[in-house]
């Protein structure tokens, strides 16, 4: 009779957390000032369509989840968003330093840009060719920031209230700009304080069920 085969013990699927991925950063002041320089050039009808792109994807200097969470709050503070983003990124590696170099870079350059622009519009702003074109990229901007938003919304997988009552929320923010048309004064206190206040119960929940287990 043959003995029986000791199979190796099958290890016991791992409920571990997936690993933080890893960041880089700005290796000094210059590449931050010309990484926002660059940035601002691409952001024909709006940096928010290149600047996850740069900051999560390209450059991997935040996570797409602190891009969103850092997003949610320039959008609440005063003034342009996207300068207080890059303030907010810029402070993170290099203190005050580093946040008046990121606005430099973000606005400088391409302020000089505009002006020689706006010069030679004016002197062809008759032409109908010249206004024709131009409104043509008002096309381009639309799908670029529809394209940002998609980007964006990869991150409900992981968010504490989980995607369906993410993609409820943002269903909710769309219909109370485009079709309500209700001011964004009002749509980011009540539907961002909302979401603000049901994801910090969640955690906290969670928390607790942590502990006691």
């Amino acid at each position: 009779m043959t003995a029986p085969v000791s199979l190796p013990p099958t290890p016991s699927p791992s409920h571990s957390p997936a690993p933080a991925p890893t960041l880089k950063r700005p290796a000094n002041l210059r590449e931050l000032f010309w990484a926002f320089t660059m940035l601002a050039l691409q952001g024909f009808g709006g940096v928010l369509a290149v600047v996850q792109r740069e900051m999560v994807d390209r450059r991997q200097w935040i996570t797409n989840e602190e891009f969103i969470e850092d997003w949610a709050v320039a959008q609440i503070l005063p003034g342009p968003n996207v300068v207080n983003l890059s303030m907010m990124i810029g402070d993170r590696y290099f203190g005050l330093r580093g946040a008046i170099t990121a606005v430099l870079g973000m606005l400088s350059i391409p302020m000089l840009l505009v002006i020689v622009l706006a010069v030679l519009y004016q002197h062809y702003a008759d032409v109908p060719q010249v206004a024709g074109a131009l409104r043509g990229m008002g096309a381009v901007a639309a799908g670029l920031v529809i394209g940002a938003g998609f980007r964006l919304a990869v991150a409900f997988r992981k968010h504490p209230l989980g995607p369906m009552v993410c993609w409820v929320f943002a269903a909710i923010t769309f219909a109370a700009m485009a079709l309500w048309r209700f001011p964004l004064g009002w749509v980011l206190p009540v539907v961002g304080g909302t979401t603000c206040v049901l994801t910090w119960f969640k955690l906290g929940r969670d928390t607790a069920r942590a502990a006691q287990s």
